[in-house]
């Protein structure tokens, strides 16, 4: 039986077309999470990649390849979605914003730059588009967001995880990482400084900022903790509005130790809730 108009037409705006920026640990995780929920209704039709990447196994068959961001617009995303790096915000985030709906950033050390973000969001406002910065390993910054409508007076942000999630950082120059024995401190210093020094690592420290007050009030600490197997945040605000403080414990993601599984499963729920008939 053929649905009626107004049916049909609503069944076909549920779907979202996805375009990833990025085929690493987060962009499969991803492709990963999504496949195992067959109720889904976002589908991944292009992977954005470097001029030299070759198709990856886990792709759906009907994917894209796309090594150019003036190809974007052809594939007509609802979303494109960039976990990559901040290289690929530069290149990727103005004709995200032109041509799609929402254009997600995973990379958020990436705005840190306030003339790239400056450029972002002017991109943004004149096409009606949204930039996007997803809670990541955070999993309570609604409440942090609300507050911020209230004078914050501080806000700090302590991230703890196991010696060797600090591997191939700056943490190797201030401490021996193989030998730590207790928790030692790596970082001390505002926001901006700790996500360009650790964009690996301390990429959450973006988002607790700009749910907040800011870059350079945010107060961070960065902790190799040899007691730890987690990765571990620890947020916390007075102002206003009153003072709360949480803690999440996130398994690191089984293919990239830096980052938590918490990233990726944040993700998901982000985008399904662009087109859920219930949003929490």
């Amino acid at each position: 039986m053929k649905q009626p108009a107004s049916e049909s037409a609503g069944t076909e705006r549920s779907r979202s077309r996805l375009c990833l920026v990025g085929a690493g640990a987060i962009g499969q995780r991803l492709a990963e999470l999504l496949a195992q929920r067959p109720s889904s209704a976002i589908e991944l039709v292009a992977v954005a990649e470097r001029p030299v990447s070759s198709v990856k196994p886990w792709w759906p068959a009907s994917v894209r390849l796309l090594t150019d961001p003036s190809d974007l617009a052809a594939t007509r995303p609802d979303i494109v979605l960039e976990a990559a790096s901040r290289q690929a915000v530069i290149e990727w985030g103005e004709p995200a914003l032109r041509c799609a709906r929402k254009f997600i950033v995973c990379s958020a050390s990436a705005l840190t730059d306030d003339s790239l973000l400056g450029t972002l969001l002017e991109t943004a406002r004149a096409a009606g588009s949204q930039l996007v910065v997803p809670h990541g390993a955070l999993g309570g910054l609604q409440a942090l967001s609300a507050a911020s409508l209230l004078p914050l007076d501080t806000v700090t942000h302590t991230i703890r995880k196991p010696p060797e999630a600090w591997r191939g950082t700056m943490a190797e120059t201030v401490a021996d990482l193989e030998t730590i024995a207790i928790a030692t401190v790596l970082f001390d210093g505002s926001a901006r400084e700790a996500a360009s020094s650790y964009p690996a690592n301390a990429n959450a420290v973006v988002l607790s900022s700009l749910a907040g007050i800011g870059l350079d009030r945010t107060l961070v600490t960065l902790v190799a903790d040899p007691a730890v197997s987690r990765n571990v945040h620890e947020v916390a605000a007075r102002g206003a509005f009153g003072a709360f403080s949480f803690r999440i414990e996130n398994e690191p993601m089984p293919a990239n130790p830096k980052t938590s599984d918490m990233a990726a499963l944040n993700l998901v729920r982000l985008l399904e809730s662009e087109v859920g008939a219930l949003v929490v």
